[in-house]
Parts: structure tokens; sequence; C-alpha cells
């Protein structure tokens, strides 16, 4: 069973910069793909980025391209989501998910497990 703990979220200014950090335990998820989802209050939870096993292909949501970037390290078991040019829009509860397959997908639903979230909350 794989436990994800995300941490490094907290209050920031528009325009500045957060990393999120998202370490796994209980297995090796190197050959898993991974990905960031978010919810803000009263939305559902959206795709934000998302990585395949070995960090060759990511996806972004439109929101964020150019701005968030998703990285792992497979040695720490661990994967980041880098947040530059934070906007109030970007306020919401961030989540980490993997997959038992190799390669990312968009979709919520095809994600087997979940952290508990991490809050971002961006003032104007």
């Amino acid at each position: 069973q794989v436990q994800l703990v995300e941490s490094g979220g907290g209050l920031v200014q528009a325009g500045g910069s957060l990393r999120l950090s998202c370490a796994a335990s209980g297995r090796t998820v190197s050959t898993n793909a991974m990905g960031w989802f978010r919810q803000a209050p009263g939305k559902e939870r959206e795709f934000v980025a998302a990585i395949g096993w070995s960090g060759g292909f990511t996806y972004y949501a439109d929101s964020v391209k150019g701005r968030f970037t998703i990285s792992r390290d497979n040695a720490k078991n661990t994967v980041y989501l880098q947040m530059n040019s934070l906007k109030p829009e970007d306020t919401a509860v961030y989540y980490c998910a993997g997959r038992s397959r190799s390669w990312a997908t968009m979709t919520l639903s095809e994600y087997d497990y979940w952290g508990q979230g991490t809050q971002v909350t961006v003032s104007s």
C-alpha cells in the first residue's frame, strides 16, 4: 500500500512561488505515473499536471502551462510541483496522486491512490 504525503503549501502573494513536494512511502513509485490535482472551494477537483514514470513526458492544464513545472526524483520516491507567477485563482487544496500504470493521464478517475492534500492560498 502506497502512502502519499504532500507538503510545501502555504500563503503567498500573487506573483510569488511555491514548491510542493509529494513523498511516497510503502513501496517505490518509480514505475508509476504521478499527477497533481487541485480543488477550490465549491468546485470539482481538477487536473493540474502529470508526469510519466521516467519523467520524460509531462502534461499540464492550460491554466498552469508556462507557470508550473512537475518533476520527480525516483531515487527519493518524491514528486514535485514548482509553481511560479501564482494567481489568486490558483488558490485550492492541491493533491498528489499516483496510478499503477507507467504512462501519465489527465483523467482523475484513472489515478489509484491519493494524498491528503496541502492548502495553497494566493492573496491579491
